[in-house]
């Protein structure tokens, strides 16, 4: 069965960045991070792109999403921390799914993290994206690992790479030729570092 996910971005506004940080660090990730099916709970900062931060948490597969230990955390159930903070930031995206390619990998350690997000794909354009992307990253000795996910979110159709690289990367990008009509789709090409706060990772939890 492949792996799901869930991915969030978010961009707090000015002089809400401290609170931010502090509600995911000690309240947000450590809940997400203790519900069963959840393998990891990580954070990243832009250095590259917008929005600014970048949440990402590996399931074990995407029906986790719709278990009661998730529903009793979620939406309705939102702390009122979480509340007041989701309803002031900007830039949120939220995206879920299936990862399709390689199917069962883990989120890794790494110094910089590519996410290209493919906008409103049509499946049978899926393989293809795939394929271009495997040309572009792997067998660089820069590259740790590619994933490509699948999101269908709120019935919308994304693909996301999300490339791990041990280091920066000189040309982190793909190659457009490759990918033919679907660069088109293209509408987030973001460059992040793992979130450190406190002389620790923020954000990283073993499996429950």
């Amino acid at each position: 069965m492949a792996k799901g996910f869930l991915l969030v971005t978010m961009d707090p506004p000015p002089g809400l960045e401290d609170e931010f940080n502090d509600w995911y660090d000690m309240e947000h990730i450590p809940d997400r991070a203790s519900i069963a099916g959840f393998e990891t709970a990580r954070r990243y900062v832009c250095v590259s792109g917008w929005p600014k931060y970048l949440a990402f948490y590996d399931l074990e597969e995407i029906g986790v999403l719709e278990r009661p230990s998730y529903k009793q955390a979620s939406w309705g159930n939102f702390s009122p921390w979480t509340k007041r903070t989701v309803a002031k930031v900007r830039g949120q995206y939220r995206g879920s799914g299936d990862q399709i390619y390689p199917g069962n990998a883990l989120t890794g350690e790494l110094a910089r993290l590519i996410l290209i997000r493919f906008h409103d794909v049509p499946d049978a354009e899926g393989p293809a994206i795939v394929s271009a992307l495997r040309a572009s990253y792997e067998g660089r000795k820069e590259v740790r690992q590619l994933r490509v996910l699948r999101s269908n979110y709120d019935n919308q159709i994304d693909y996301l790479a999300m490339v791990e690289a041990r280091v920066p990367l000189l040309d982190p990008r793909p190659d457009l030729d490759a990918l033919g009509a679907s660069a088109d789709r293209i509408d987030l090409f973001n460059e992040y570092m793992p979130y450190w706060t406190r002389g620790r990772l923020a954000g990283v939890f073993p499996a429950k």
